[in-house]
């Protein structure tokens, strides 16, 4: 029997269950869960704090003033079923979405056992597969397109009957999970976010945005920033996107804000935004005096509203807690926070070797024999261009793998489908994606609007959410808008979690000159700025075999890889080929040995493959023979450098010939590396046959001027087989 002390105190327990209108139907349990949360957020802040004056981490940014929204957000959705894409300001939605203090220190010390990144990336970069939460990175602003290419995913996976056939390590798709994209007001100045509104309005995508506005980006206020000093007035003007307004500060408005904005996308009814207004009590971070630009009356006011005290003060009032009680919490708190960082504080570094785990896939390795297939030619097959193989793979592979998505500018035979029996269609500027919509219809071959961060990004998205996305970048020329991804993120994903995620996709472009009137922006060509990123493949084949080949070992490997089809090479006759069958594949990093010869070693890829072998018989005509291993690299990350030293060491000299600029171009590390490796080898001085350091001119005579012609390679094998 219960004594009379017991009996009281179940009685308060009863009592605190119940809830009230105004604690939007939540329990006192969950009350005090939250504020837990919210001062397990700031109390690690403080920690990190002392911790980086101690020297004992390297980095600190904080999440002051955002926790009640943070939580509000992590309390409405599902951790392991909606998808969280983060930014750093967002500790506090992590813990409440199931992540722990001693996690968040582990990242804090760059403990080798830090589940978000292992140590590689900075503090408040969040990442966990098993919660959803995609690995995040510095730059501001690059994780709206990939969250807007998740939840694509999420749709196309459905439309397409695949909830429960996506790639093995990638959770099926629930029927009502949601994507939820996070930023600082400062942030939405930027163009992909405005590229993602778009895209997520256009498709009606389910993804909420939710803007955590602390009124400066860095010192920047928002009024500076953003046209009219509110986010959330500019966009009301987007189709299908619903967009409220609220106190972020306010934990129980939040928490009703954001449950109704994401009931919205979960109903299916199209994306929308919360634009919350928060504060930033503490600097932006510790490299950062906010005093030097914020005057002390703006401070008090935003100490006013800090939702730490707030919502203390609250639960005390409302009688869910008693003032002892929140202050025995608090001091509970601490105390869990300071053993957390003291235990995580002991946890060694990753060791030094590891910096080259995870920079590509562990398990499938595009370069090995697995990739190596025979072909297997039709018994009449008709020799066929380069465009036609390609489409052939693409084909192929659409049939083999129904997650493979294929978009971009133009690809598809038209956008309006109830057209497609009046129209011949157009499959892309050379038709190399022509006819794909019409078989596999348009879920998985469509268009993209004319912004290339848009396309990469969704890429990004689409193969986090466990599809395999082929897009088409239409020219080399406009990739640039795009690079940041590629540099940035496509390349790092793997790497910066720790091997936790992934993004296997292929981005195909046009590429290269030669046209006659391609001029500057329609010949360009810069491989080197892609082959120095380390952790994807760059691929640049010479012909429609070896295209056909090359595609489909890019679809099928398991990292990223940027795909270069030189526009030239598209329709020759010289470079035709017969359709190898449904499997063949050519391993990554094998070069093709196009001549051998003994007197010279000449290395090149695309273009240059024909241009040289045409200097070589024009030298045989002419009775000047030089007999040369003539190697088409057709891969340029990874490179395969056995096959040119074992050239080099028998012919002794060597000749690189790229389409680029000569200075800091392709070749040039190839020069680079042979003069460090095989200097021992060499009877001459290592040539480079290049275009010039300049652009490509419109009119004929400027652009055979600065790209390398068939005379000018003659005459450079000449000068150094007889030097």
């Amino acid at each position: 029997m219960a004594t009379p002390i017991e009996q009281t105190d179940d009685l308060e327990r009863a009592l605190r269950a119940l809830t009230r209108p105004e604690w939007r139907g939540l329990p006192a349990e969950d009350l005090i869960a939250m504020y837990r949360v919210m001062y397990t957020s700031r109390m690690i802040d403080d920690r990190e704090i002392a911790m980086k004056r101690q020297n004992r981490i390297f980095f600190q940014i904080s999440s002051a003033g955002h926790e009640a929204v943070c939580v509000a957000a992590g309390r409405v959705l599902r951790p392991g079923h909606d998808w969280f894409f983060t930014y750093y300001r967002d500790r506090a939605l992590c813990l409440e979405l199931g992540m722990t203090p001693y996690e968040i220190f582990l990242g804090d010390v760059g403990a080798a056992e830090d589940p978000s990144t292992g140590g590689r990336q900075m503090p408040a970069h969040f990442g966990r597969t098993d919660l959803n939460i995609v690995t995040s990175s510095s730059p501001t602003g690059t994780q709206f397109n990939q969250a807007v290419g998740c939840a694509e995913g999420i749709v196309r996976a459905r439309v397409s009957g695949l909830e429960d056939r996506l790639d093995s390590r990638v959770p099926n798709v629930k029927p009502d999970e949601i994507v939820l994209v996070c930023t600082g007001e400062g942030t939405t100045s930027e163009g992909e976010f405005w590229e993602a509104l778009n895209s997520a309005s256009t498709l009606e995508l389910p993804i909420l945005f939710l803007v955590e506005d602390n009124g400066y980006a860095i010192s920047v206020p928002v009024e500076v920033n953003t046209a009219g000093g509110s986010i959330s007035k500019i966009v009301r003007g987007f189709p299908h996107l619903y967009v409220e307004e609220v106190d972020g500060t306010d934990l129980l408005e939040s928490y009703d804000v954001v449950r109704r904005a994401a009931a919205h996308v979960r109903s299916g009814r199209g994306p929308a935004l919360v634009h919350a207004h928060v504060i930033r009590p503490y600097n932006h971070s510790m490299s950062d005096d906010e005093r030097l630009y914020k005057p002390e009356s703006e401070r008090d006011l935003e100490a006013a509203r800090d939702p730490l005290v707030t919502f203390g003060a609250y639960l005390v009032r409302e009688g869910v807690l008693e003032s002892h009680e929140l202050e025995s919490l608090k001091a509970e708190i601490k105390d869990e926070v300071a053993d957390a960082a003291d235990r995580a504080a002991t946890r060694p570094q990753p060791s030094p070797e590891s910096i080259y785990t995870h920079v590509y896939s562990p398990d499938i390795d595009p370069a090995s024999s697995a990739f190596e297939t025979e072909p297997r030619f039709e018994s009449e097959g008709k020799p066929t261009t380069m465009v036609d193989l390609l489409n052939a793979c693409l084909r192929d592979e659409m049939r083999r793998d129904p997650t493979m998505v294929v978009f971009g500018e133009d690809v598809a035979d038209a956008s309006r489908e109830e057209i497609l029996e009046e129209v011949k269609g157009k499959g892309g500027v050379f038709k190399v994606t022509h006819g794909l919509q019409r078989e596999f219809g348009s879920v998985r071959v469509y268009n993209s609007p004319l912004a290339e961060a848009n396309i990469v990004g969704r890429a990004i998205g689409l193969a986090v959410r466990g599809l395999k996305p082929v897009a088409e970048i239409q020219f080399f020329d406009y990739i640039w808008p795009a690079y940041h991804q590629f540099r940035n993120e496509v390349a790092t994903f793997r790497w910066r979690s720790n091997g936790a995620f992934k993004c296997p996709l292929v981005i195909r472009t046009t590429y290269g000159g030669y046209l006659t009137g391609g001029a500057i922006y329609h010949s360009q060509t810069g491989a080197s700025l892609f082959t120095h990123t380390p952790g994807m493949h760059v691929i640049c084949p010479s012909n429609a075999v070896d295209a056909n080949g090359l595609l489909r070992t890019a679809i099928r490997c398991d990292d990223p890889v940027l795909f270069l089809e030189h526009k030239h090479l598209y329709r020759q006759t010289y470079n035709k080929g017969v359709y190898p069958g449904p499997d063949y594949m050519i391993p990554f990093g094998k070069a093709a040995f196009v001549e051998t010869g003994d007197d010279l070693t000449i290395v090149t890829y695309g273009a240059m493959v024909e241009r040289t072998r045409k200097a070589l018989a024009k030298l045989d005509r002419a009775g000047e023979p030089v007999s040369a291993d003539l190697i088409d690299l057709r891969s340029l990350n990874p490179v395969d450098m056995d096959a040119i030293t074992r050239s080099v060491k028998k012919t002794n000299r060597v000749l690189v010939a790229y389409e680029d600029a000569k200075s800091w171009g392709y070749g040039a590390e190839i020069s680079a590396r042979l003069a460090d490796e095989l200097f021992e080898w060499l009877d001459a001085p290592i040539r480079r046959i290049t275009s010039t350091d300049t652009f490509i001119g419109y009119a004929p005579s400027l652009e055979n001027a600065s790209l390398p012609q068939v005379d000018d390679i003659a005459e450079a094998i000449v000068e150094l087989a007889t030097w």
